[in-house]
């Protein structure tokens, strides 16, 4: 049942003391049975399950400001804080090895146990990826996947946008106190997640963005679902991390693959590779995962019907790696100076994008069909 406001003061007192981790929390729980049971024992008591520093530390009892601070918070009536005795919390996390002992949440609570499907990804992500995670997320969406992600710039972003689109909206896990939206350039897409989905933290209000957090905030993400699905990965991506911890949780793991000379695609091949699931689709991922609905991505996306001979004769040469105009000249034969301006006309219609070094890439959204 939803904690008793007496209640949620207590578990407060107990998980805002510094240093103590839930790994010991959860030895006093099993010991003394409830946190006020835990703030009433001695320190001899105490002492006997966790150092004798920390024993101190909990008859001492946590910071009344920060207690203050987060007693505040709740205030606002879309602000909740879930404990691991709640109805409400996300019953897949609990059955991890690590689950949080408190979750801070700001927005829709029913959302928490609804089926959800993680998108995660590269940070500095190719206009491709991005496509792929709008248009991946609002598929799932659709057929009652909730998509959740980690709020980070890039493909965690795009998730979330497509995501909100669709029928199912999105929960995102970040890595701060719900205080603090970071990156600050996500704020007005932290405030619609807020309003039509949920924010979701293990960290107290107040906690900035440090390095360790965003591990932790990982196994979260895959811990509220029922599989990953890495857009964009290199091979030293935070993403990877997330479908590691994904696989040990007994999550399904599934990776769009790319471009062998991208290396935004190396983590994903290098995750296709260990068994990960390749996909091409929504629908890859659904009969995957047994689902009964059906994506509605396309399987033949089409080009605008105003598309001219010539500009389909440059994406029909193009090709999905990136490549230079000298390239495509040589490939269609169209002069440099006509090629240029249809490029830009292509990329003007989101159809081509452009890289620094005179590169230029297809959209695979924009793909034509063989003749």
């Amino acid at each position: 049942m939803p904690a008793h406001p007496a209640d949620i003061e207590s578990w407060l007192n107990l998980t805002l003391i510094p240093g103590l981790g839930g790994a010991g929390i959860r030895k006093l729980l099993q010991r003394f049975g409830s946190p006020d049971q835990v703030l009433a024992a001695s320190v001899r008591s105490l002492s006997e399950i966790v150092p004798a520093t920390a024993a101190q530390k909990i008859t001492a009892g946590a910071a009344p400001e920060s207690i203050d601070a987060t007693l505040a918070w709740l205030q606002d009536a879309t602000n909740h804080i879930v404990t691991v005795g709640d109805e409400r919390y996300p019953k897949l996390l609990l059955q991890t090895a690590d689950p949080p002992l408190l979750l801070y949440v700001k927005g829709a609570l029913e959302l928490l146990n609804q089926p959800m499907l993680a998108v995660v990804g590269s940070r500095n992500a190719t206009p491709q990826g991005l496509h792929n995670a709008s248009s991946f997320a609002h598929a799932l969406s659709d057929v009652g996947l909730c998509v959740i992600s980690g709020l980070a710039l890039g493909i965690d972003a795009a998730a979330h946008r497509g995501g909100l689109i669709g029928a199912s909206a999105s929960v995102a896990v970040v890595g701060t106190g719900l205080d603090i939206v970071y990156p600050a350039r996500n704020r007005q897409l932290a405030h619609e997640i807020a309003q039509r989905g949920a924010l979701v933290s293990e960290f107290p209000i107040g906690t900035p963005a440090l390095g360790n957090n965003f591990p932790r905030r990982n196994r979260v993400i895959s811990g509220m679902s029922l599989g990953c699905l890495v857009v964009e990965a290199a091979t030293q991506s935070g993403s990877l991390i997330t479908a590691r911890v994904a696989l040990e949780q007994g999550r399904e793991v599934f990776a769009i693959p790319g471009s062998i000379h991208s290396p935004h695609s190396k983590g994903c091949h290098w995750l296709i590779k260990q068994g990960a699931k390749l996909v091409e689709c929504a629908d890859d991922i659904l009969q995957e995962l047994n689902w009964r609905g059906r994506s509605t991505l396309p399987s033949t996306p089409t080009l605008p019907p105003s598309l001219g001979a010539e500009a389909e004769t440059v994406l029909r040469h193009m090709g999905f790696d990136p490549c230079t105009i000298d390239t495509l000249c040589r490939r269609s034969g169209i002069g440099a100076e006509t090629l240029s301006a249809i490029l830009l006309t292509l990329e003007l219609d989101g159809l081509v994008s452009s890289f620094p070094g005179g590169l230029y890439q297809r959209i695979s959204g924009s793909a034509v069909n063989s003749r």
